[in-house]
């Protein structure tokens, strides 16, 4: 994975972080590269998950991460919207924080943090985009010592 791209995290792959109280570990591995997209954090902030959203807003705070939004009319915007509304023939319609991080990873150049492969495949690989999911990070971290393997079984569990 390029040391200076951003990545740009869906709601399951930030979640995974964020379930285990282990956000912090993104922050530590990829600094100032770790992109909520802005209907990512309206996912989160739904308020039967409030421990999430606060955990979300302290990453914020703190600067470890960053909101990017996605402005009506922009050209990521068009993209968001074709990938959640109107696909092209023979496409899937996809989330809206699926959606948001392709788009903005085509628009800014980046690395899509989805673990949701059999909905974005097709996207991630006509868009040319790099794509890593949370094993892949888990194993990232643990080659470059951040966690040990039970803690990244902790994790992954």
């Amino acid at each position: 994975m390029p040391l200076t791209e951003p990545l740009f995290f869906d709601t399951d792959c930030l979640s995974a972080f964020l379930w285990v109280r282990n956000e912090s570990l993104l922050a530590e591995l990829y600094p100032g590269r770790v992109i909520i997209p802005e209907p990512v954090y309206i996912e989160l902030s739904r308020p039967n998950i409030k421990h999430l959203k606060t955990r979300v807003d302290s990453l914020i705070s703190s600067k470890l991460a960053e909101v990017r939004k996605i402005d009506i009319g922009s050209d990521e915007f068009l993209t968001y919207y074709r990938l959640t509304e109107e696909p092209a023939e023979n496409h899937k319609i996809i989330g809206h924080g699926e959606a948001a991080a392709i788009s903005l990873a085509v628009h800014y150049g980046g690395i899509v943090a989805s673990n949701n492969l059999r909905d974005i495949q097709t996207y991630i690989m006509e868009f040319g985009l790099d794509h890593t999911t949370t094993a892949d990070i888990l194993v990232d971290a643990y080659k470059r010592k951040f966690i040990t393997k039970s803690e990244g079984d902790t994790i992954w569990a």
